[in-house]
């Protein structure tokens, strides 16, 4: 089957539609699409190619055509009235008593629906809201609540590292962030120091976590127990990225800094945590 990809919007998710044999498209051509909203305009990511393996299997929405210049200037004049409905939504949601902030609004191609996306904490009742804009525009309206990140997209800024945040530059969908990334990459787990614009643990934690967990694979752990010339030593931390591991003496309380070569792992704390199990559950004690 082939296939192309597509967007819709800058740093939008890429979406994968079938082709036809007739037609020739290229990377960046406009082409109309049918999806779950209706009939949309997207540009074509890459070139087309021959779908494999298990994307094989897929059931794909065909490319409806290629955008003609009749499809093009109405797009053009939908986006041309997002800032006016924006700002229509924004009274309408005040004079509802609603606190929610509206993020962005579109019209499908062919105008028979019109979605505006906004960020509230929490459920939100906007049916008022909804009949109020249904009264101006006169078409399907539907809001549609979105996370924090997808707010922090659309609003922007600065990172914590000076740097415009990633969602605004290059990152199209967000992926998962967990706890144990900054754990194992050894950050402060100050939530202050790892949240980013929109609250939630920065995306570029993700980033490196892959590299990490592949050098903690063959590392020491804090907690184990080296020998080295001066003795036995209990390991305080642990740099992979340095090869490096900060150790305190158990026999003179001194510390020191060693690189793989320069100790041999004596004990290990996973099997003293095992251990101790093996010894409740044999004797039944907590």
């Amino acid at each position: 089957m082939k296939a192309v990809r597509v967007k819709f919007k800058n740093l939008g998710k890429k979406y994968y539609f079938s082709v036809n044999n007739k037609e020739r498209l290229a990377d960046g051509d406009k082409v109309v699409v049918n999806t779950i909203r209706g009939l949309e305009l997207g540009f074509v990511v890459g070139d087309v190619f021959n779908l494999q393996g298990i994307d094989a299997d897929m059931e794909l929405k065909d490319i409806v055509r290629k955008a003609t210049n009749e499809d093009i200037k109405h797009y053009e004049q939908n986006k041309a009235m997002e800032p006016k409905i924006i700002e229509d939504t924004k009274r309408l949601s005040k004079k509802n008593n609603l606190e929610i902030k509206i993020l962005g609004a579109e019209y499908t191609l062919d105008s028979s629906k019109l979605i505006i996306y906004f960020e509230a904490e929490g459920r939100v009742d906007f049916r008022e809201l909804v009949k109020d804009l249904a009264e101006i525009y006169r078409t399907r309206i539907e809001l549609r609540q979105v996370g924090s990140r997808d707010g922090a997209k659309a609003f922007g800024g600065i990172g914590p590292c000076g740097l415009i945040v990633c969602c605004q530059t290059f990152i199209t969908e967000f992926n998962n962030v967990s706890v144990k990334m900054a754990k194992n990459q050894n950050l402060s787990l100050n939530p202050v120091k790892i949240s980013g614009n929109c609250g939630k643990l920065l995306c570029c934690i993700n980033y490196e976590d892959e590299l990490y967990t592949e050098l903690r694979k063959n590392a020491p752990e804090v907690g184990d127990i080296v020998t080295d010339e001066h003795g036995d030593a209990k390991i305080l931390s642990v740099d992979v990225l340095n090869k490096t591991v900060k150790v305190k003496y158990l026999e003179n309380d001194g510390f020191g800094f060693l690189k793989p070569g320069e100790f041999e792992i004596k004990e290990r704390k996973r099997d003293r945590n095992k251990n101790k199990e093996v010894a409740k559950d044999a004797t039944g004690l907590e």
